[in-house]
């Protein structure tokens, strides 16, 4: 990574200038306002999603001369002489539905990689909008919650952990029986809606882990959160165990089991009965 960009300053300073641009915003949202079009990841675009877009790209603008942007948005838009310096990889709202119903869950969510693909990020930011906390990562530096360090939970027992699970699909008729196993050993399975927050809460050991194996995420809800979790110590693959790799593109979707430690993915990975 260059020395010449600090990344995890500009990456604040985007949060900062989202919270400040949706302040008024967020003081007559409601859940009723139409939606602006169809976005480049394929979901309905509200108001707030484009006013957090744009003040995260004016920050970069201001900071990076050259950067590609991969926005859920918007799509893929090049800017300077030689965007392929850098892939800002952004999901300006994540957890839209909760925010205009003023459900307290929501967050935003900016990966930074060298390369357009999920290995080659170096710098990650997601930022809990309602409660004003912010995670980051820097590439083999550590995560970190506002500022102090961050582990994921040690627990192994299934019974005890609380794990994550979005079953939020039209083909929900399909993809529960490939988890019924899990959830029948489980007892405290949960949903918040804000996926690049849930694996977060998973990187800080409030959560123990997080399944999502509908393939309709976007691999923009996740690049943040994917090197915040690994930096803290975690463990996140694809359903069958392999490493999760993933171009990025707004369109690209993923499939992932994030957990706290080895010992939990382990058994986690034994119940998901993937459908071949």
């Amino acid at each position: 990574m260059s020395a010449q960009v600090d990344w995890l300053k500009i990456l604040v300073l985007c949060k900062d200038n989202v919270k400040a641009r949706l302040q008024s915003y967020l003081e007559t949202a409601t859940a009723s306002e139409p939606a602006l079009g169809i976005g480049a990841g394929g979901d309905p675009m509200k108001p707030v999603d484009l006013i957090a877009e744009k003040a995260i790209v004016e920050v970069l603008q201001q900071h990076c001369s050259s950067f590609t942007l991969i926005s859920e948005e918007s799509g893929v838009k090049e800017f300077g002489d030689n965007p392929a310096q850098y892939y800002v990889t952004v999901d300006p709202i994540d957890g839209t539905t909760n925010l205009v119903r003023g459900l307290p869950f929501y967050a935003t969510s900016i990966a930074v990689s060298t390369m357009p693909t999920l290995s080659a990020t170096v710098a990650a930011l997601v930022t809990d909008l309602f409660h004003d906390v912010t995670y980051t990562a820097l590439a083999g530096k550590g995560a970190y919650c506002d500022g102090k360090k961050i582990t994921p939970s040690p627990v192994v027992s299934l019974e005890a952990a609380v794990i994550g699970l979005d079953l939020n699909s039209y083909n929900v008729k399909e993809i529960a029986p490939q988890l019924s196993s899990l959830i029948e050993k489980t007892k405290h399975i949960r949903h918040f809606g804000a996926n690049a927050l849930e694996v977060c809460y998973v990187a800080e050991g409030l959560t123990d882990a997080f399944v999502d194996i509908r393939g309709k995420l976007r691999v923009t809800d996740i690049a943040g959160g994917f090197l915040i979790l690994k930096e803290a110590g975690g463990i996140i693959t694809a359903p069958e165990g392999h490493m999760l790799s993933a171009n990025l593109d707004p369109k690209q979707k993923i499939k992932f089991i994030a957990s706290g430690n080895e010992q939990l993915h382990k058994k986690i990975l034994s119940l998901v009965r993937l459908k071949c």
